[in-house]
């Protein structure tokens, strides 16, 4: 069965898939097909955990028309004081609201519950799970593949380990359904999943001592104090940024501007006595973290490899365990790491970031440099202009994210059109608050300049340090 031709195809209803159709919809007048395998808009969100939360600030996620979360301040204990966080069931709301929207207009046209199955080049189908159709659209401009890093949460992907009968290891998603109380609890996995679980059982009255976490590696940690886009945060917020920057410039070695980070309170981490070897951006604030090290049953042997009645077989050794202790599983992968490719590639659009842990920001920006330039630049000059930065992984990572994030930055300001279009963005709430810094506000200005005076020595320090880090130790080593 055919569909009606359409200008762009958009495989994925989640939040960069949203934030690219919400841009192009407000941009431009192309109608547009959007293809999900979820049941409604949201991606992954709809997977997600029951008490998840946005990690960063509602301010700077979602789409560009509409605006996400409150102006209230948070008034709970682990985030008080700061810019709310949506939930997750808020956030599946805001994109149902957006959809529906979009249907409303005639442009759209939406199809959830189907996998794509063409080829991302001419043959453009995808087949119904629930009916088992095939339908075929023609899409007279491109396709926008918006799944390529496979977003996912643990209770979708089952554990990559293995689990005796005799043991219970659940999904984080399972949590506020148990009904029994175990002998313990095992958390597996250190990444945010891991975290949220952990902080929902000590918030749920679970004893530190009963909890195990089994951490396969440590991680540096974000302080979400720093990243508070409300004006009332002006100075915490691009003094963090203005430090970074004179840090950077000051360091003679990676190992020297870790050390420095966490020193001026720009990266944490759990044990203090434990060198992370992790990075992926993870922001926590001072409260969380406090709550964390509480736990004092935390095994660092290395990634699970089987779970058995009385032991727990990893990587590196061999703990002892019970068959009445509830495994928590919060190993899989968020977002994979996989191999950077061109964004803009013949008919074919691959969102990937183009700002540091902002991809709705780079969903929307991708979109508007899609219809704006689409017609008048070429694949190659829009790529410049959206130089892909890679998923982090490593402590290095931190340096190569903020080169490529540096670099972006300077094109746009150098493009008048795509300057503006930023200051007015609503996903970048930094930008507006720097743009509305008045003469008088000596402190501010103080603060913007002592950023500019150190953007570039940092820069140039930044370069050095990934050419020594290359040279000395092998990219593949490090990265």
């Amino acid at each position: 069965m055919n569909i009606p031709d359409c200008d762009y195809l958009i495989v994925g209803s989640g939040a960069v898939g949203m934030a690219f159709a919400d841009a192009l919809f407000h941009e431009t007048e192309a109608p547009m097909v959007i293809v999900d395998r979820h049941h409604g808009p949201g991606g992954h969100w709809n997977d997600a955990y029951p008490y998840v939360r946005l990690h960063q600030p509602s301010a700077y996620y979602g789409v560009n028309s509409r605006k996400l979360g409150t102006e209230v301040r948070d008034a709970t204990r682990l985030n008080l004081g700061m810019c709310d966080r949506a939930t997750g069931a808020e956030l599946v709301s805001y994109y149902e609201q957006l959809m529906q929207v979009f249907l409303a207009s005639g442009r759209v046209q939406y199809f959830p519950m189907c996998n794509y199955v063409g080829d991302y080049k001419s043959e453009h189908t995808f087949q119904s799970l629930t009916s088992g159709e095939i339908r075929r659209v023609n899409a007279r401009k491109k396709i926008v593949d918006t799944s390529y890093f496979n977003t996912a949460v643990p209770s979708t992907h089952p554990p990559k380990y293995a689990v005796a009968p005799a043991v219970k290891c659940i999904p984080l998603n399972e949590l506020p359904r148990v009904k029994h109380v175990p002998s313990g609890y095992v958390v597996i996995g250190a990444g945010k999943t891991g975290i949220d679980a952990t902080l929902w059982l000590l918030d749920n009255g679970v004893a530190p001592k009963d909890i195990c976490w089994i951490m396969p590696r440590d991680s540096w940690f974000q302080d979400r104090a720093n990243v508070q886009p409300g004006e009332e945060f002006f100075t915490q917020s691009y003094g963090s940024f203005a430090t970074q920057m004179e840090v950077l410039a000051q360091s003679e070695s990676v190992d020297e501007l870790l050390v420095k980070l966490e020193a001026s309170g720009q990266l944490l981490r759990l044990d203090a006595s434990v060198r992370p070897t992790m990075y992926h951006g993870a922001v926590v604030s001072q409260a969380e973290l406090a709550e964390l090290r509480q736990i004092k049953d935390i095994v660092r042997l290395g990634r699970v490899q089987r779970i058995e009645a009385d032991r727990i077989v990893l990587a590196d050794g061999t703990v002892a365990s019970d068959p009445n202790r509830l495994y928590v599983d919060c190993s899989a992968t968020a977002v994979e790491r996989r191999p950077i490719v061109p964004i803009f590639d013949a008919n074919k659009i691959t969102p990937q970031m183009v700002r540091t842990f902002q991809p709705t920001f780079s969903g929307a920006l991708i979109a508007h440099v899609e219809s704006t330039y689409g017609d008048t630049m070429s694949d190659a000059e829009m790529n410049e202009l959206c130089s892909v930065i890679p998923m982090p992984d490593r402590p290095l990572h931190w340096l190569t994210m903020l080169a490529v994030n540096m670099a972006n930055q300077r094109r746009w300001s150098k493009n008048a059109e795509l300057r503006n279009w930023i200051a007015s963005s609503r996903l970048d709430a930094f930008t507006a608050m720097a743009n509305r810094v008045k003469p008088h506000e000596t402190d501010k200005l103080a603060l913007l300049q002592r950023y500019g005076k150190s953007a570039g020595p940092a820069a140039a320090r930044l370069q050095q340090l990934l050419a020594e880090s290359t040279a000395i130790r092998g990219w593949q080593s490090i990265a």
